[in-house]
């Protein structure tokens, strides 16, 4: 947790003296588009050895945030919110939500999509925040609660990302494909790091 909230350049100081397998377990650890940052400011034959080193499903998953300019949705989202498909009973929705290992910007809400439910997806079909979940019968479905449909491209430049979740009160925004499938999300919390001026947790600090 506190290396996700380093900068990258000391992160990647404080890795080095860990060693190869260490470092991987560590990374392996990290959300993923906090990892991917991580990796992006590697020099590239460093990256390639950590990334051999981790665990094929989530080396796979980075390699793919990787593919996106840094300064677009895609890589601003991580990989892994909270996916459920639509026949999912809502009991079981806020379930999960309360998982102690649930991060709360995860937990805000949940993206509703056709199987699989991993990204990428099945088609995406929408999301519902908490609070609605918790209005709901236990017994009825996510599908019939989803309140917001839109979604942004992964070539969507951040700045303007930040302007249409300004727009719409959002607290996260789906990221989909050509094929409406889900790539990822973009949370309110990574749009705030990334438009915030370089050095901001230290003037706060001050």
């Amino acid at each position: 947790d506190l290396l996700e909230e380093m900068p990258e350049q000391d992160q990647i100081r404080l890795l080095a003296g860990l060693g190869l397998e260490r470092t991987a377990d560590v990374v392996e650890e990290m959300e993923p588009d906090d990892a991917a940052d991580l990796l992006a400011e590697m020099p590239p034959e460093q990256r390639e050895r950590l990334l051999a080193a981790m665990e094929t499903v989530q080396a796979a998953d980075l390699r793919r945030l990787l593919r996106y300019d840094a300064t677009t949705a895609g890589g601003l989202m991580t990989s892994h919110p909270l996916i459920v498909p639509p026949d999912t009973p809502v009991a079981q929705v806020l379930a999960q939500i309360r998982e102690p290992e649930t991060a709360a910007t995860v937990a805000a809400q949940v993206y509703v999509c056709e199987p699989p439910s991993i990204t990428p997806t099945g088609r995406y079909l929408g999301t519902v925040g908490f609070q609605r979940l918790l209005r709901e019968p236990p017994s009825s479905t996510v599908g019939d609660c989803v309140q917001e449909s839109a979604f942004v491209r992964p070539e969507l430049h951040e700045n303007e990302v930040a302007r249409r979740m300004a727009a719409y009160n959002l607290i996260g925004v789906a990221v989909c494909d050509e094929a409406g499938r889900l790539l990822g999300a973009v949370t309110v919390d990574d749009v705030l790091d990334r438009i915030l001026p370089a050095g901001w947790r230290t003037q706060e600090a001050s």
